[in-house]
Parts: C-alpha cells; sequence; structure tokens
C-alpha cells in the first residue's frame, strides 16, 4: 500500500474516532495532540489486517482528559461492574509519585466489558488453570475489539472495552496508550524494534516513514534500537516470529546486555520492566512478589522463587508456595 492511501486511512480513521467523542473540550485536545504510530503502519504497508491503531499523545494533559473521559465512560457503560477504575496523577500503587497517568483498578489491574472475563486472583483457581484462564481473559476483550463493524447498536462504536494501568482498548480496533506522551521522537525512545516507529500525527496530517523502518519490513528482520524495557523486548519477540520475522543473534545480545544492567531482583524494577506485556500473567506475578516484600521489607527476587510462581500462574508443574 502507498504512501497516499495510508495517509488516508489513517486520517479517515482519526476523524471517525474524534467524532465519536462527546465532550468537545477533550475532542479538541484529540484532534490537536495525536498521533497513531506502531504496528497498525507496519500491516497497511504489508497489505495484512490491521490489529489495533495505536494512540498516543503529545502532552500529558491530554493523557489525563482522555483517561478521565473514557474511564467515565467504562463506569457510565458497565454499572453493573463491581470493580470500578480509577484514574490517578502522579503516584504509583506504592504512593510514589512518578508523574504519569495511570488507570488504577482495585485488586486486579485489568478489567473488561465482558461480565464473565472479570480478572480474578490464582490462588481462587485449581492448580494449573493460570494460563487457559489468563488467556480466556484477554480474548473475551480482544474478540470485541477487533469487529470493526460493530453491529450492536446498543453499544456504541469506540466504546471503551479494556482498561489496564498502561492503555484503554476500545472497540473499533483502537487502543489509547497512556503510559507515555510527548513529540514521536521522545514517544520512539521506548520502543524497541525499528519497524514499529512509522508515525502519522493529527496535527498536521503528516504520515512520517522512516527509511530504516520500511528496510526492515521489507526484509521482515528485527532490528533492536535499544529501548528502556529490553525484558519487554525479548518477550515481545516471540509474538514476531509467530508471525515468519528473523532475528539475528546480535539483536538478542543487544537485549540481554541492556537486561545486565538491571537489578530485576528489586520488585520496582522487576515490575517496571515488564509494563505492557502479557499484563494479567505478570500483574499475577508481581502480585506474588508484592506479598513476600509485605511481609519481610528486605525480599527481593531470587531465581528459585521466581521459578516456583512462574510455573504456578503459567501452569506450569511445579510447587506452588
Amino acid at each position: 500500500m502507498n504512501r497516499r492511501i495510508i495517509k488516508k486511512i489513517l486520517e479517515k480513521k482519526h476523524k471517525e474516532f474524534c467524532a465519536s467523542i462527546t465532550d468537545p473540550a477533550v475532542r479538541a485536545m484529540v484532534k490537536e495532540n495525536a498521533m497513531i504510530t506502531g504496528g497498525s503502519i507496519v500491516s497497511l504497508l504489508c497489505g495484512e489486517p490491521i490489529k489495533d491503531f495505536d494512540y498516543y499523545f503529545r502532552d500529558k494533559a491530554t493523557v489525563k482528559a482522555v483517561a478521565n473521559y473514557y474511564v467515565a465512560e467504562f463506569n457510565r457503560l458497565n454499572p453493573e461492574h463491581d470493580i470500578k477504575p480509577e484514574v490517578v496523577d502522579g503516584a504509583n500503587v506504592d504512593g510514589v509519585d512518578d508523574g504519569r497517568i495511570r488507570i488504577w483498578i482495585q485488586s486486579a489491574g485489568i478489567t473488561s466489558e465482558a461480565t464473565d472475563a472479570n480478572y480474578e486472583y490464582f490462588e481462587t483457581r485449581p492448580e494449573g488453570e493460570g494460563q487457559s484462564y489468563v488467556e480466556r481473559l484477554t480474548e473475551a476483550a480482544s474478540d470485541v475489539t477487533v469487529k470493526e463493524d460493530d453491529n450492536d447498536s446498543d453499544k456504541p462504536a469506540y466504546r471503551p472495552v479494556f482498561l489496564s494501568d498502561n492503555a484503554i482498548t476500545l472497540s473499533n480496533k483502537v487502543q489509547l496508550v497512556i503510559r507515555f506522551y510527548g513529540e514521536p521522537e521522545e514517544v520512539h525512545k521506548n520502543y524497541d524494534f525499528v519497524h514499529c516507529t512509522n508515525y502519522w500525527t493529527a496535527w498536521d496530517n503528516k504520515l512520517v516513514l522512516r527509511p530504516a523502518a520500511v528496510e526492515s519490513i521489507v526484509a521482515r528482520e528485527l532490528f533492536y534500537v535499544g529501548s528502556l524495557y529490553p525484558l519487554c523486548s525479548v518477550i515481545r519477540t516471540r509474538k514476531f516470529l509467530k508471525r515468519g520475522w528473523h532475528i539475528n543473534a546480535g539483536q538478542f545480545l543487544k537485549m540481554c546486555f541492556q537486561i545486565s544492567e538491571l537489578n530485576l531482583a528489586d520488585v520496582d524494577v522487576l515490575q517496571e520492566q515488564l509494563t505492557g506485556v502479557d499484563a494479567a500473567y505478570f500483574i499475577e506475578i508481581i502480585d506474588y512478589c508484592r506479598k513476600r516484600q509485605g511481609e519481610d521489607p528486605d525480599f527481593n527476587v531470587t531465581m528459585p522463587y521466581l521459578c516456583t510462581i512462574v510455573d504456578k500462574v503459567f501452569g506450569v508443574c511445579g510447587n506452588p508456595e
């Protein structure tokens, strides 16, 4: 697909999305401060189906306004949910001000509009059910998210269907990332693979196709450019390999070297590094670590302990604590 057509598709998608926002102030902020980047542009270039359009925003004020709007919409559209998400500005779960906007969801960390997919702790479920349970949970939301044509007249388009600490998933293939914000160059500092760094900006209707990104896409070869979250990058590599992409050993070495500079025994560092990957799985792993930390303030994650809880959560045979 050529540049002109891709640009028209992204422009049309953005207009439709903005038109769905009923609050004039929020709509105006989104119109002027949004960009689309990541996998959707890769899919358009390759002529492949789009999973979702990843939105980022230029400033914190827009992120906060968007988060407040869609959390309120979620609560309005799902009055039967016991879990009521809230927007938190500048503090994480431990009360440390980190200057970011996040969605706080009591106990769970994630929630969706699917009434049979409310998150439950793994301790309440039979041993070995962890993997199948999380897959059912996440698929319940994604099944709604990926439908471009929503024929249910009782449910509005671009409604929030899945919320996490870092992002808001809407129906009609839109994901709003609230974890990061800034100009494109600033946002892409958090990106790991170069092929995802093409972008479209709403404020000037400009599509930027970076030569290195296009070359990577044509070759279907992963090229690691460095990330704040190398552990996340290693885990994300699995999905690209399943799609027929390739990666050389040198790219793994880059990621491993960055990981070696991290103190993953520190629960805070481990939690930060797991941002954005298989959220339901890793929320539970971090929860186990937090509980141990509450019992022992000097607790650090060890390999034997991590192996035990990973095997429990992912459904591998092992002895749960």
